[in-house]
């Protein structure tokens, strides 16, 4: 799989002429079939794997006390996480785009994460003026970009001691320019300055549970809207990502 830096050299290369660019993009496609059959194919078996185990659960409810057992059902999930993943990293340049008034957009994606933190001891700030202008986007990607962002901080807040400051997270939406800037800000645990070489890299995890996709996927999604992402992180200080998408 291609990391981000051979994905910019590609990029590079495609903008040099026109037939680079038409070759390089028909090897990307055929790269990108590839490895959607190869998930599908796992997929299938995989699913059911699973229905089989919730079958003998039913029918022989003792295998619950079985050693293993739940560390078994924890490793098929974890594969269909990383194949859900995998999916959505190698489609994450194939935009369906569609104008998105990014007021109510936005403000939308805040409330529904708002929601889904209510029950824990975490701060959420969101500040979203009411006359953004509207942008061209995938709302279905864009959220999921935006969202990994904010479920990663949370994740750095968890790891942050309990007696330290009160765990915050704000995020922010702005206009500049002729860009629109998301920020994403979290006063956690931070990054440690020899992992923020390879973050955005696939595969790369320094997570017990995480597939090493989360980044990565965000990444790919805002390169294919135009934008850019970029971020600062002090270890034990906190961490901020931000986004920049271009108005139409």
């Amino acid at each position: 799989m291609l990391s981000s830096t051979d994905h910019d050299k590609l990029q590079q290369i495609m903008q040099e002429n026109p037939e680079n660019e038409a070759l390089i993009n028909r090897l990307l496609t055929s790269h990108q079939m590839e490895i959607s059959t190869i998930s599908h194919e796992i997929r299938n078996p995989l699913t059911l794997v699973y229905s089989t185990l919730q079958l003998i659960e039913s029918q022989h409810p003792e295998v619950l006390t079985f050693s293993h057992w739940t560390e078994l059902h924890q490793d098929i999930e974890y594969m269909k996480f990383l194949l859900e993943d995998l999916s959505s990293y190698n489609n994450g340049e194939r935009l369906e785009l569609t104008p998105v008034s990014a007021s109510t957009y936005f403000r939308r994606i805040a409330l529904s994460f708002a929601a889904s933190i209510v029950d824990t001891d975490i701060e959420f700030v969101s500040s979203i003026p009411e006359d953004l202008p509207e942008i061209s986007a995938d709302p279905v990607k864009l959220r999921q970009a935006v969202l990994n962002l904010l479920r990663n901080a949370c994740d750095a807040l968890n790891k942050k001691a309990p007696d330290s400051q009160k765990p915050v997270i704000t995020f922010s939406v702005s206009l500049q320019t002729d860009s629109l800037h998301i920020g994403v800000r979290d006063n956690g645990c931070g990054i440690a300055p020899e992992d923020q070489k390879t973050i955005f890299e696939p595969f790369v995890t320094h997570k017990p549970d995480g597939t090493g996709l989360g980044l990565a996927i965000t990444r790919r999604i805002i390169q294919a809207h135009h934008g850019t992402i970029a971020f600062n992180s002090v270890l034990h200080n906190g961490t901020t990502f931000t986004l920049t998408l271009p108005v139409q």
